[in-house]
């Protein structure tokens, strides 16, 4: 089994994320901890959020108040739902967690079913909580669980893939050739995209970008692609590569499969009118370009603009890393286009949204939500509390800190071969 714990500051992003899926069918409530039921068991994105605040509005001077971890079991592993429950209070107890609110959730949209637990690293006096050490110590539960629930043992090996940055291509670095290599064979088995934008969108995130070639030979149209390694400023810092060096995915002819294969896949996926709805409460949520993404990065979302050379946005691209599909904000709502956003942050002409899907709407009141003593909860916590002193892809300078190991779980085996 492995762990992965999420750090960030957006409490409401942490939640939605995981009750969206609850509200879809592809997930659970599993327990409740220092958190009052509701009387009909029902839950909201505000009910839980409003549950955090005591805690969250005591903070001192902690920047990342939110901790969202994941234990991820091996697929071959089943877990049962008791175990889940009984294996998050242990992990939340031995890392220093067992006197704070948290919610676990179970996902089960993907084959690896898991579970999410999300907490606040503030006390109800609103000291932080030390984390000097919760990695090698949360490896530590992780060892000891595995042993007590039977389940298979990650190796070290594994750990390391886990836990691995699947780092963007440096051209400072040498040997740009296998830095994109390692890259460019990978996506297309692991992302849905649907066109050569939304491609390059992917792969300017780990500074590449592609360009179609046409040319003749022996009197035939011939269509190629090449491969550039970017600098951090989007600009080419490399000669251009042939995409026959990486092998049959990396070329057109099975990218343009790739293609029809991925619209097929995203015209039926529930993961649109979520993904839509995320974005557009990150409208409603936020003021400017980078609260905006960082809001969705803290959902394991990536925003792409593509500017022109006047400044002009032509292209808005939505990442989302849960799933692996890409988007162009036209694709999920004519609201979301590049025109919307370029009103918005060229021209100060922020978008009025009216956000109609009931997983969200229904998180901007808790009346319908009558609790077992809720307040009164808080403050008897706060009283008794009084004498106490809490996904990676990209590197961190890329804004994102994902707790799911999608890539590095999958890769390791691959890797060897490059």
């Amino acid at each position: 089994m492995i762990a992965k714990i999420g750090k960030g500051s957006n409490m409401y992003g942490a939640i939605l994320y995981n009750q969206q899926k609850v509200d879809r069918e592809d997930g659970a409530v599993l327990l409740l901890n220092k958190i009052p039921d509701t009387v009909d068991g029902k839950y909201s994105v505000a009910y839980f959020n409003k549950c955090f605040e005591p805690y969250l509005s005591a903070n001192i001077k902690t920047e990342k108040t939110v901790r969202h971890i994941s234990l991820n079991p091996d697929p071959a592993d089943k877990v049962s739902d008791e175990q889940f429950t009984e294996m998050a209070r242990v992990y939340m107890e031995r890392t220093g967690y067992g006197n704070q609110p948290y919610i676990v959730f179970k996902h089960t949209d993907i084959d690896r079913t898991h579970i999410h637990i999300v907490s606040t690293c503030v006390g109800i006096d609103g000291r932080k909580i030390p984390d000097d050490y919760d990695h090698p110590r949360s490896m530590a539960i992780c060892r000891d669980l595995e042993q007590k629930y039977n389940m298979k043992k990650a190796t070290e090996q594994e750990q390391k893939q886990a836990n691995k940055v699947f780092k963007p291509v440096s051209h400072n670095n040498g040997d740009i050739k296998s830095q994109i290599a390692s890259v460019v064979r990978h996506l297309p088995k692991y992302y849905n995209f649907s066109t050569m934008g939304s491609y390059n969108a992917l792969l300017s995130l780990f500074n590449i970008t592609a360009e179609e070639v046409k040319g003749e030979r022996n009197g035939q149209t011939v269509n190629g692609l090449v491969y550039f390694a970017l600098d951090k400023n989007g600009n080419k810092v490399s000669n251009p590569f042939k995409a026959s060096l990486f092998g049959k995915d990396a070329g057109v002819a099975h990218l343009q499969k790739h293609f029809e294969q991925s619209k097929e896949k995203m015209k039926t996926t529930p993961v649109k009118s979520v993904l839509k709805n995320t974005v557009e409460h990150a409208i409603h949520t936020t003021i400017n370009e980078t609260d905006f993404k960082k809001q969705l990065t803290e959902q394991s979302i990536n925003t792409v603009v593509r500017r022109n050379s006047e400044g002009r946005i032509y292209g808005m691209t939505f990442i989302d890393h849960e799933s692996r599909t890409v988007w162009n904000g036209s694709q999920l709502d004519r609201n979301l286009s590049a025109n919307v956003f370029n009103d918005w942050w060229n021209n100060r002409n922020k978008p009025v949204l009216r956000i109609r899907d009931n997983s969200v709407s229904k998180t901007n009141t808790m009346d319908n939500l009558p609790t077992k003593d809720l307040f009164g909860f808080i403050l008897q916590e706060r009283s008794q509390s009084s004498d106490l002193g809490l996904f990676s892809l990209l590197p961190q300078e890329q804004g994102v800190d994902y707790e799911e190991e999608q890539f590095a779980n999958r890769m390791k085996k691959k890797g060897r071969r490059l």
